[in-house]
């Protein structure tokens, strides 16, 4: 007797299509699963076995293998539970084979038949829908599917209820996606941050050009209240990409909330965070801190006391946005488009820019190797630099209260709509000819950019950045050219 199943594995967060075989044959009596399986989907065995026989249909003593194809790809967690029982039951005639290869099946099961919910499911959703199958799956996990676009999840809460529907004794319909973006979310508002005017200035050209930015400041200074208003300034994601971020928190383990969830991610590891925390790895690939902020923000607070491989590794997805993890059995690729926001204080004590000299008890050789935390290389790949100073004591009493994020969200999406019409893309992401070309001033601007390359000692890749800012600039102030003063203040920000 045999049967197959559809199923899926997750492998860093995209669904890979699984075939699970089913052969039930004469012989000593064993229970075999083959196909590169996992701990959890050897201990699948046991947890079938049980729920099987509260079904009323326990096992018959003979030989079960299970073949999960293709058999070079890892499964890792118990998500082949359903799969491995509904095809033992078509094996034994319980259930129509013709209705069940319909269906793509995944979700752990209790000792008592009850259906659990799993990771990955946004991303199984995906593969289910391009291959025009209808989910069985817990109801927790249908709930997630449901929000990919096109996708039917149905969600049986037991083996039984999911074998009646199997066999036409009940219906279940397709749950309903829940409204994108129902519970938005309550950002700190700009309007709170007493001066630091150039700090306000920096979040909307950040925030409008999706650039990196760096704070360097002493402590109390306001390096963390302005990085986390950032969010507030930007705009909400589209149905794709809350989809794309979707998939990685439902690989990893995370939920956004019921929906679709447009608000872009938010993510401040601790700096004891490990290279696989925070960038991705494992021995199973999991995504780390970098992909949870893709499309979002990513602030790593002290950023000098984060270990200097974990800042390393960061290098690659500032210029790629991916994430490449290697294996022996193959990489695998994390999405990491986040934009990077860190804060440092100017050395170990942090009262190296106090007015009294005296105040700061570093020597100049722990300045050195403080400053050196962050590498060159790193530092080259951040767009936007400033020094924020100590408030001053009539900032602190009497200062007025600044614009409010919302003012300052309208001119960062009027800025962000200038661009995509203009080019289809951020101005970060503009490369090679089209930066050129869009982003070149002319005239007096053109040389005030000779002299920085010589002032600033721009690389290359530092020459690119200083444009796409200037690019940025130039939007928020409405202008079709990047002039001379869009350069100067790029400029500004890139000492």
């Amino acid at each position: 007797m045999y049967a197959t199943v559809a199923s899926a594995t997750v492998v860093g967060v995209d669904a890979v299509r699984v075939t699970v075989e089913v052969l039930v044959s004469g012989g000593l009596p064993s229970f075999t699963i083959v196909g590169l399986p996992g701990a959890a989907v050897q201990e699948s065995r046991e947890r079938v076995r049980a729920a099987l026989k509260r079904l009323g249909h326990p096992l018959s003593p003979s030989r079960v293998t299970v073949n999960l194809a293709p058999a070079d790809v890892r499964k890792d967690g118990p998500a082949f539970d359903l799969p491995i029982a509904l095809g033992l039951l078509a094996a034994a005639g319980a259930v129509p084979a013709a209705r069940l290869a319909r269906h793509l099946a995944f979700g752990e099961l209790a000792l008592d038949g009850t259906l659990r919910p799993v990771r990955g499911a946004v991303s199984v959703a995906v593969e289910a829908q391009s291959a025009g199958l209808t989910l069985l799956c817990a109801p927790a996990n249908a709930v997630e599917a449901a929000a990919v676009p096109g996708a039917a999840a149905l969600a049986p809460r037991t083996l039984a209820e999911a074998v009646a529907y199997l066999r036409g004794r009940v219906a279940l319909e397709p749950v309903s996606p829940p409204p994108a973006g129902a519970a938005p979310r309550e950002h700190l508002d700009l309007a709170d941050v007493r001066g630091q005017e150039l700090g306000k200035r920096l979040l909307e050209v950040a925030a409008a050009g999706r650039h990196h930015a760096l704070l360097t400041g002493p402590p109390g200074a306001g390096k963390t209240m302005l990085a986390t208003r950032l969010p507030g300034l930007l705009p909400p994601l589209d149905t794709r990409s809350a989809v794309e971020v979707g998939r990685v928190y439902s690989a990893a383990g995370l939920s956004r909330g019921p929906g679709l969830d447009l608000t872009p991610p938010f993510r401040a590891p601790h700096h004891s965070g490990s290279e696989a925390g925070i960038v991705g790895g494992g021995s199973s690939v999991r995504p780390g801190e970098a992909s949870l902020a893709h499309l979002g923000v990513l602030f790593l607070d002290e950023a000098p006391e984060f270990s200097r491989p974990v800042l390393e590794a960061l290098r690659q997805p500032l210029e790629s946005g991916v994430v490449v993890i290697s294996r022996a059995s193959g990489p695998v690729a994390l999405p990491a488009r986040f934009q990077l926001v860190a804060a440092r204080n100017p050395c170990p004590c942090g009262r190296a820019l106090d007015d009294d000299p005296a105040a700061c008890t570093c020597s100049q050789a722990e300045r050195l190797r403080y400053a050196a935390r962050l590498s060159g290389p790193l530092l080259d790949r951040v767009d936007l630099h400033l020094t924020v100073p100590r408030l001053t004591r009539e900032e602190l009493l009497a200062a007025p209260p600044g614009e409010p994020s919302a003012v300052v969200a309208a001119r960062v999406a009027e800025a962000r709509r200038l661009a995509l019409e203009r080019q289809g893309c951020l101005n970060a992401d503009l490369t090679g000819p089209e930066l050129r070309r869009l982003a070149m001033p002319r005239g007096e601007g053109a040389s005030l950019l000779r002299d920085l390359v010589d002032r600033l000692r721009l690389t290359g890749r530092g020459f690119d950045r200083l444009l796409r800012v200037a690019r940025t600039i130039a939007d928020l102030a409405g202008a079709d050219a990047v002039g001379p003063e869009h350069v100067a203040e790029a400029a500004a920000f890139r000492v």
